[in-house]
């Protein structure tokens, strides 16, 4: 068994809503209903699920994520058992779209059967020293979504054999292929640990599926001396990842946190503002999930939005708390350097002593009921791997190799959502944390009824201090831990691996952090976090001392986040000022969709400026464009509104030049000063030849592509919605005008699409898409109701091109508007759109 392994294993309300006749899919006559629920569907498709027990609801919830995302999810499952070559053949790709990365089919299949294999995840379902089970309400949870998801697929096909055809469904082109199975509680665990590695293990599939030592006809000594030296290795890493791990992993977020001292209400509010894929599995799914009890006792009521296959709440809110997440800047694993044995790469020297890797052959299924093998190993420090994000930068040489510490080998993040799904205040919510330390990869922005607001990432990080990584860095790992805060380790000595037991008595598992050595705030203003590290979460009361694989301190803040400190201030100072009564959902709303442009903000009229200084060719070596068509760019920049606004004439051409400038390793002339961290860097530098030349280029890149210089977005930035289930019929799937732009210009309401040449930018790859308004309000003067929340999901909820909900919220999204999240009986019953499914089972 691995040895990393080992260790983990010894280690009848909801009809009083409803003034309409239901539908009934009823259990099969003389049986006893297991599950009994109802799901009223309101406005774009949002379903909200009622039943007397856990396992009730997630029977309701498994049921119409499945009529949903069906396919979606189906393939999600090939993937984590390991039958992706079986399926659809072994040279095939798929994209974990939450971490960037495109896996190969059979390298996936080995990495995924291989953990299978281990045991661990039955381990953890059973609780290990890696985290508690479940409880029983929770586990029943998940038995009731995975009796749902089951349960849909059988009515699907009996309704398609009927000779009527379809009648209660859309259609779902994949429902007939034979990979499109029932699914069990392992199946559904599988994905959810899938989930939890997305920032670890998950961004090396290729790289651990398919790691192997040298031939044993490699001359060691040729090879050695072919192999890359370790400041190579370094400046590869150094290269190839960015500073920050969220745009490594192609993914970010915003959200506020607001305390009552800001609010108009002295209440709190959320915002949620995920910034996640628009195709593929990493979506979100709204859903509202509520337990009553036979007596009519709210056990639990929840709503939110959950990424695909999990059956709970992960950005949301209950009665009486609302929270959100972004992915966090500290590393959730650490390569080891291994020194291997000379004449035997699967052995390496710990602590002087020749030690065997573990062999496991691992075998995987082809279509045509073959079979092929694939040796991987392990070390006690974890798997062998040969990269990291696609990037080959750990090679295993005859004398050198590497092994990937990963500190989510475990569910603890389910236990975290169960408590959360029920708790009702931020002190609830801090306990929760202390007690699971479980979050994988992200931050938790929070606020509750009483307006208190809340940031922590108390979260699950290798227990690698600054004094460790000092000692036990390689000549690798002193050049990552400088540049990006990741230490590579010294795999040869037993005292540089993570703790056995645990750091501090606080420590839910070994080898992470404890909550007392994490960051966390409480706040009566504000707490927010838009993916840098957790220092200026509130500039009144930074956040220091923390170790640096959590995150950089006192260092420039990105674009992204200093807008956000910007605009939370400026309505600070209107209430101050008296010209505002504080924030409330609505100007929540119209500012996280205001698409105010920071970089437009900051350079706007120096580009101004330097353009018209230019005289005789515009100098651009690459483009060698005329004045006249400079002097043209100039008005054009000149007469923009500083939005990523549909409508705001000169967006394009700022969106091309920025892109270049801000490549300038010194783009500023003010540098940044930690004593004012939110206004600085500052002023173009108009003297760098880089910043000089980019506008002529991005002048060039319009007039190549026959886009008017002046042109706005709108016509130049689209989705058009579409699936890789099948044609999208007609009347959809026409061109949506969407507005915002890239974070990384320092845009809020992040929309990120790559630039076609001709076209301009085509079709979302990600960027805002479940966003939340959430604030706590006076039930007397709001129907009974405590809670004022809205919502839009960007990319609509359902993949199914023949669905009622494939892109209709893509359109509202467009148009700037949202969709009540119903909440209290009264806000659902009048919604004039609904539908109402009893399900029994």
């Amino acid at each position: 068994m691995n040895p990393r392994f080992r260790r983990l294993v010894t280690a009848a309300a909801a009809a009083a809503i409803i003034a309409t006749v239901a539908p009934t899919i009823a259990t099969p006559a003389g049986a006893q209903p297991t599950y009994a629920a109802t799901v009223t569907r309101t406005s774009n498709g949002i379903p909200h699920i009622v039943g007397e027990d856990h396992g009730s609801v997630g029977f309701g919830y498994g049921y119409a994520f499945a009529e949903d995302n069906l396919c979606t999810m189906a393939e999600i499952y090939v993937t984590v058992n390991g039958e992706r070559s079986k399926f659809f053949g072994p040279d095939g790709t798929w994209s974990f779209r939450g971490n960037g990365t495109t896996a190969n089919n059979l390298d996936s299949d080995f990495f995924y059967t291989d953990i299978n294999e281990s045991g661990i995840i039955e381990s953890l379902m059973e609780g290990s020293d890696a985290g508690p089970a479940l409880p029983g309400d929770g586990l029943e949870l998940i038995d009731g979504y995975v009796a749902g998801y089951n349960r849909f697929l059988a009515d699907y096909r009996a309704d398609a054999a009927d000779a009527d055809g379809l009648t209660q469904f859309a259609e779902h082109s994949c429902a007939g292929e034979p990979w499109v199975r029932d699914i069990d509680s392992i199946d559904a665990f599988r994905r959810f640990f899938q989930l939890a590695s997305l920032a670890s293990a998950g961004i090396s599939i290729n790289e651990i599926g398919s790691a192997q030592p040298p031939h044993p006809s490699v001359n060691p000594l040729t090879a050695a001396a072919a192999a890359p030296d370790d400041d190579a290795i370094a400046e590869m890493i150094i290269d190839g990842l960015p500073e920050r791990l969220s745009d490594a992993l192609g993914i970010g977020s915003n959200a506020y946190g607001v305390g009552g001292e800001l609010t108009d209400n002295g209440r709190g509010l959320v915002l949620g503002n995920p910034h996640f894929p628009w195709h593929g599995g990493e979506r979100l799914y709204q859903s509202h999930l509520t337990v009553r009890s036979p007596s009519g006792d709210t056990v639990m009521n929840v709503s939110g939005a959950s990424l695909y296959g999990v059956p709970l709440i992960l950005i949301g809110h209950t009665d009486g708390l609302a929270w959100s997440h972004t992915v966090s800047t500290a590393y959730r694993f650490t390569p080891f350097e291994l020194a291997l044995v000379p004449g035997d790469p699967t052995s390496y020297l710990a602590d002087g002593v020749p030690t065997p890797m573990e062999a496991r052959t691992v075998e995987v299924e082809l279509a045509d009921g073959s079979t092929v093998e694939r040796t991987l190993y392990d070390t006690e420090y974890g798997r062998m791997m040969t990269g990291i994000l696609g990037l080959p930068i750990f090679p295993w040489t005859p004398v050198k190799a590497w092994a990937m510490g990963d500190a989510n080998e475990h569910l603890r993040y389910l236990n975290h959502f169960w408590e959360v799904n029920h708790a009702q205040t931020t002190d609830e919510l801090y306990e929760i944390q202390k007690e699971y330390v479980g979050i994988p990869w992200v931050n938790t922005m929070a606020a509750d009824s009483t307006g208190q607001a809340y940031y922590g990432d108390i979260s699950s990080i290798p227990h690698v201090t600054d004094e460790m990584a000092q000692v036990c860095n390689t000549v690798v790992g002193q050049a990552t831990t400088a540049y990006l805060g990741l230490p590579v380790l010294d795999g040869s000595r037993r005292d540089c691996a993570w703790p056995d037991a645990r750091s501090t008595e606080e420590a839910p598992a070994p080898g992470i952090f404890g909550h007392t050595e994490l960051p966390h705030l409480f706040r009566d203003d504000y707490v927010l976090n838009s993916n840098d590290s957790h220092w200026l979460s509130n500039p009144a009361e930074p956040l220091t001392g923390f170790d640096r694989i959590i995150g950089d301190e006192e260092t420039a803040r990105s674009l992204r986040t200093r807008l956000g400190l910007v605009m939370i201030d400026e309505a600070g100072q209107a209430m101050t000022a008296g010209t505002d009564d504080g924030i409330g959902r609505q100007e929540m709303q119209d500012l996280v969709f205001n698409n105010r442009h920071y970089a437009g903000e900051l350079v706007r009229d120096d580009v101004v400026a330097m353009c018209r200084q230019q005289a005789g060719v515009f100098p651009n070596s690459v483009s060698g464009v005329e004045l006249d068509a400079a002097g043209e760019g100039c008005d054009a920049l000149d007469s923009w509104g500083v939005t990523d606004d549909l409508d705001d004439p000169g967006a394009i051409l700022f969106r091309r030049f920025w892109g270049r400038a801000d490549d300038s390793p010194a783009p500023w002339l003010k540098p940044f000063d930690v004593t004012d961290p939110v206004n600085t860097p500052n002023t173009l530098n108009t003297f760098d030849p880089i910043v000089r030349d980019a506008l002529g280029a991005a002048i060039a890149d319009l007039r190549g592509s026959d886009i008017a210089l002046d042109a706005p977005l709108r016509g130049y930035q689209f989705e058009r919605r579409s699936s890789p289930w099948g044609p999208v019929p007609s009347g959809k799937g026409d061109p949506i005008p969407i507005h915002g732009g890239p974070g990384t210009l320092g845009v809020f309401n992040a929309i990120n699409v790559g630039w076609v040449p001709g076209q301009g930018y085509p079709n979302v790859d990600h960027g805002s898409s479940f966003v939340m308004v959430a604030q706590f309000v006076d039930p007397d003067t709001n129907g009974g109701c405590g809670v004022d929340a809205s919502a839009i999901v960007t990319y609509s909820q359902s993949e199914n091109p023949n669905s009622d909900w494939f892109e209709d919220q893509t359109r509202m999204f467009s148009d700037k508007l949202w969709n009540g999240m119903h909440f209290c009986d009264h806000e659902i019953d009048a919604d004039q759109n609904k539908t109402v499914t009893v399900l029994t089972h």
